[in-house]
């Protein structure tokens, strides 16, 4: 998969936060108690691990395993912009985790480093209370204790500039932290209730690399002078391109089997021809690598060739690949899917898509079964859609909210068009005259946006990824200008009727309730203000919902469209099965953004279906690929596009790390708009509200509930559309134990190793 879509390592979004909305404090816990604990209800099942998993006691001691990166680590402080799937690793097997992830995306505690660790007191303040194993030290051999603890807080919590930091969600929450009853005992103090305290202090860095800002800055890019895991770093050897890890000899846990963990650089686009030459025993591949090496091994004992020499008539060219292939079975496929979904996301700032009923037509357009059945069937994973923003399917906060959109239907989404001033009318009429003068107007571009001004903050070191394999570096924050708001509606030029329909729906952004039967995003005032009362559910009115079934059955019968779905009365019945639609002699054009690069076929053949399905509602898409190290930059984080397919990566503490991504955007006091990671420019304040207050609250059941409550809403928004979860496939040789597809499990790097080769003449199993 293409690197565009792969964001590698740990989720980006624990960022800096904008300044929290809720001025009431956490839920009280009596309130949502009942709804919230229904164990029965289903979150769905995980994706299986595919590691080859392996008893320690059949897993041989000692051995090299040479297992493929992106690039070397730029860095190996994970709190740092330029922090990437390097660093992580890296950091996974030398450095303390108070807090590893099961395989269903769950956190636990890791008993290598704390015996026991919970919330010790609710009232008057959080405070939560670690006792770390006693055996637990550094490779220098100090303890590793409260000072550590406190450094690390120091460095994070945002107060001092001096230190380069990427991100600090949590630690800005803390009080003070302090020695418990013994050296062993550390006792933290919240300022603020945090759910997600879990989060912090993974991974634990010494006080060695937090104490001071040039420490911090630059102490730790190159190397880790004390570490405390399983492993210990050896050497970054740049001109061979190896990061090596070696047995701690130190480490009080189980010993590593692996003698050394050679991490080495491989480029996505060069893993086939480096595993042909049997220079590395485990790496993340694409598919059409994996589908050689299933090929290859299929073909066993026969001269048919697959690939680039099945069409040539050559011989020697046949017998080369066929060679490759040879060398390919040496080498399996694991597989399963990656805690991470792909979306498409629509830009909601400007232009047709400013219109959230433009948006959730285009939504209800999508048949996102057929979408994941065309990347995930073929491998034979499984292609159920997403049904969640905040959680993926095995997980606890998951649940499918996608209901609060609505399913597909093309009738419903020609209703909504319709209503928006999208019809087939519309595009044939004659374009209104310019007016002269002050009195002209900016009609905004349906075909393409201004590339507005941006202004950028620290990254994090995640990003959201527009393939299937590369993880482009997003902003922390990012400034789109407003003055793209500058352009707004012509008033038309036909009918009366029509000009005070437009005049209707031109104060979008007053963020006023609505009255129309459905959540519209930034409907969180109260009604009033000399509109009718609003109303704030997150699925069709009762009326609506029944307006809807009137649609299906109608259309059956009729050679024209009906009254839409959720139109209001009075409003144009769309055609069925019509061509293109317009508004004032103006087609309804949106542009497609689509990476170009190697690796990303899935992308480009998702996005040719939805093309296809939009089509059919009458919406023209127009495609513009443009190479993968511009995607991000130039055209998802600066607002240049009207669609666009990218992928967010799960996460444990969605609460904290998905806040970002949907927050409501923000005026800057330069004028810009402020729009964290949210590029869809789709947010509103409740929104907001439900994250922080499921982040402040401390009964687990309740902040689940919390955060559902938010997914659906964000579904109703129509931003962004989850369409599958991301494909994880890993070539291994066969007697790699305990690795591969890990899904959302954290690698145990300790268990890793060979498999004992079997005894000869020893019992069949």
């Amino acid at each position: 998969m293409s690197q565009v879509d792969a964001p590698r390592g740990r989720t980006c979004s624990r960022t800096l936060r904008s300044v929290a909305l809720l001025t009431s404090g956490v839920l009280s816990l009596p309130v949502l108690t009942g709804c919230a604990s229904d164990e029965a209800e289903n979150t769905g099942k995980a994706a299986a691990q595919d590691i080859a998993a392996t008893r320690r006691d059949r897993i041989a001691d000692g051995g090299s395993l040479r297992w493929a990166i992106d690039a070397l680590p730029t860095t190996l402080n994970v709190f740092q912009a330029d922090a990437d799937a390097a660093t992580t690793r890296v950091a996974g097997a030398v450095l303390p985790s108070l807090f590893v992830l099961d395989k269903s995306g769950s956190p636990r505690r890791n008993p290598d480093y704390v015996e026991s660790a919970k919330v010790v007191k609710r009232e008057p303040k959080q405070v939560v209370l670690y006792k770390l194993n006693q055996q637990a030290v550094w490779s220098d051999g100090r303890e590793i204790g409260a000072a550590d603890f406190v450094a690390q807080w120091r460095a994070l919590n945002g107060k001092d500039s001096a230190y380069w930091t990427a991100r600090n969600a949590g630690y800005e929450r803390i009080e003070k932290i302090e020695k418990g009853a013994d050296d062993l005992e550390v006792k933290i103090t919240f300022k603020k209730p945090y759910a997600d305290w879990k989060s912090l202090f993974t991974p634990l860095y010494p006080k060695e690399v937090t104490g001071t800002p040039a420490s911090f800055n630059d102490g730790a890019r190159s190397t880790l002078k004390s570490t405390a895991g399983p492993f210990q770093l050896k050497s970054v050897d740049r001109k061979a391109g190896t990061t090596t890890l070696v047995r701690n000899p130190r480490w009080w846990g189980q010993q590593a089997k692996l003698d050394r963990l050679v991490l080495t650089e491989v480029p996505r686009e060069k893993r086939a021809a480096a595993l042909v030459e049997g220079t590395l025993d485990l790496a993340d591949v694409d598919r059409s690598t994996a589908d050689r090496i299933v090929l290859a091994a299929r073909d066993k004992g026969s001269k048919k060739a697959h690939g680039p020499g099945a069409a040539v008539a050559e011989s020697e060219a046949i017998e080369a690949y066929t060679a490759e292939e040879s060398a390919l079975r040496r080498y399996v496929v694991r597989k399963s899917l990656e805690p991470a979904y792909t979306q498409l996301a629509l830009n909601g700032e400007t232009g047709p898509l400013a219109d959230d009923r433009v948006r959730r037509a285009v939504a209800r357009a999508l048949n996102r079964k057929e979408l994941a059945e065309t990347v995930l069937t073929p491998l034979g994973l499984p292609a159920t859609p997403p049904g969640s923003h905040l959680a993926l399917a095995g997980q606890r906060a998951y649940k499918d909210n996608s209901a609060a959109l609505g399913e597909q239907n093309t009738e419903e989404a020609q209703a909504l068009l319709a209503d928006a001033g999208w019809t087939t009318d519309g595009a044939r009429m004659k374009p209104a005259p310019a007016k002269a003068g002050n009195e002209a107007k900016a009609s905004p571009s349906v075909s393409s946006k201004a590339s507005p001004s941006v202004s950028s903050k620290a990254s994090p070191g995640a990003s959201p990824s527009g393939s299937a394999g590369t993880s482009p570096k997003a902003s922390a924050s990012t400034s789109a200008s407003t003055s793209a708001k500058a352009s707004t509606k012509a008033s038309p030029a036909a009918a009366p009727e029509a000009a005070e329909k437009e005049a209707a729906h031109k104060k979008k952004e007053e963020d006023v309730a609505s009255n129309d039967g459905m959540y519209i995003v930034g409907d969180d005032k109260p009604a009033g203000h000399g509109h009718e009362a609003g109303t704030h559910i997150l699925a069709p009115a009762p009326a609506a919902a029944l307006q809807g079934m009137a649609v299906k059955r109608q259309a059956r019968s009729l050679d024209g469209g009906v009254p839409g779905a959720y139109a209001p009365r009075g409003t144009a019945a769309p055609a069925r099965a019509s061509g293109r639609i317009g508004k004032n002699g103006k087609p309804l054009t949106l542009r497609f953004v689509l990476p170009s690069g190697p690796g990303s076929e899935a992308l480009r053949a998702v996005g040719d279906k939805i093309v296809r399905m939009l089509d059919r509602i009458g919406v023209h898409t127009e495609i513009t690929k443009v190479a993968d190290d511009s995607y991000f930059k130039d055209h998802v984080a600066s607002g240049n596009y009207d669609l666009a397919l990218y992928s967010w990566p799960a996460t444990a503490y969605p609460a904290t790390d998905a806040r970002p991504i949907f927050a409501k955007p923000v005026p800057a006091t330069d004028g810009s708009l402020l729009v964290e990671q949210n590029y869809t420019r789709v947010g509103s304040d409740y929104v907001d509200q439900l994250f922080d207050r499921a982040a402040a609250e401390l009964d687990e059941d309740a902040a689940r509930d919390l955060v559902r409550r938010a997914d659906a809403r964000i579904w109703a928004a129509a931003g962004s559309i989850p369409i599958y979860q991301r494909p994880e496939l890993v070539a291994a040789r066969p007697d790699v134990a305990n690795a591969g597809a890990f899904g959302f499990g954290t690698p145990r790097y300790q268990d890793i190793g060979f498999k004992k080769p079997k005894a000869a003449n020893g019992p069949k199993k």
